[in-house]
């Protein structure tokens, strides 16, 4: 399994052979969010959006 990192917030990505996509889930949070992408570049920048600057009430004490 690979990992990204941004602004201390890890997630974990994985491949969808069905649909031929990366999936990526934000770990260590009170909710499930996650985001998808054709490419790495893409995928790393969904992270990047989903890492917004609300997001902060949602880590983990």
């Amino acid at each position: 399994m690979n990992k990204l990192t941004h602004k201390g917030f890890t997630a974990r990505v994985e491949s969808d052979t069905e649909d031929e996509i990366l999936v990526g889930r934000i770990a260590g949070i009170n909710d499930i969010i996650s985001f998808h992408a054709d490419s790495v570049a893409d995928l790393k920048a969904a992270f990047r959006g989903a890492v917004g600057d609300d997001i902060a009430p949602y880590r983990v004490p």
